[in-house]
């Protein structure tokens, strides 16, 4: 049986622990609160004077160029054929590229990738019709939409700008405040060349 000095040291043990978890489940509380302010002073972007959120300008980039002297190196792709979106007749279309890269360095990290490229590019061509890819503008779209997959495994983000239809009386647009432009990147990928075209 316990004597009454025993007693008290058992409680007072027991004490201690008590006010050791209730420190612990503070400090938690603290650093939770604390980690979900800074998540939410992140920076947003800067409202114009309407109040609305500016706008992202649009990613331009620029292409790299080869040294002068050097003749730019080419990164062959292997065929790609795919069914096309048409629904009156089953159409497919056959599609060769070739990649013209800044240099060697860049066509060997290319072919590391290649697996994501081609990838990218099958589901391009897949979600077209034969009538898109047998204009002219079409086929230009096509360029820019395969070099977008070609240098998205490498980190780099293209948009493409959607063709609107053309309305006889363009609406006014708003005046914005002119912002500055962060420098365009510069694409390891110069050109997509179509070695093949075919769509039946």
């Amino acid at each position: 049986m316990a004597t009454a000095p025993e007693a008290d040291a058992a409680a007072a043990g027991g004490g201690k622990k008590k006010l050791i978890m209730i420190i612990v489940i503070v400090l938690v509380l603290v650093v939770a609160g604390g980690a979900a302010a800074l998540l939410l002073m992140k920076k947003k972007p800067p409202a114009d004077e309407e109040g609305e959120e500016a706008e992202a300008p649009a990613a331009h980039v620029e292409v790299a160029k080869p040294k002068p002297g050097t003749p730019p190196v080419f990164l062959p792709v292997d065929p790609f054929t795919v069914n096309l979106t048409d629904k009156e007749v089953d159409r497919y279309a056959q599609i060769g590229i070739t990649l013209e890269v800044v240099d060697q360095k860049t066509a060997d990290m290319l072919k590391n990738y290649m697996p994501s490229i081609r990838s990218g590019v099958l589901m391009v061509l897949s979600h077209k019709s034969a009538t898109e890819l047998l204009t002219k503008e079409g086929k230009e779209r096509l360029q820019k939409e395969i070099l977008r997959e070609a240098v998205r495994p490498l980190g780099f983000e293209i948009e493409i700008d959607e063709e609107e239809p053309e309305e006889e009386d363009p609406p006014p647009k708003k005046k914005k405040k002119k912002k500055k432009k962060a420098a365009p990147p510069v694409l390891p990928v110069s050109n997509v060349l179509f070695s093949q075209f075919i769509v039946q």
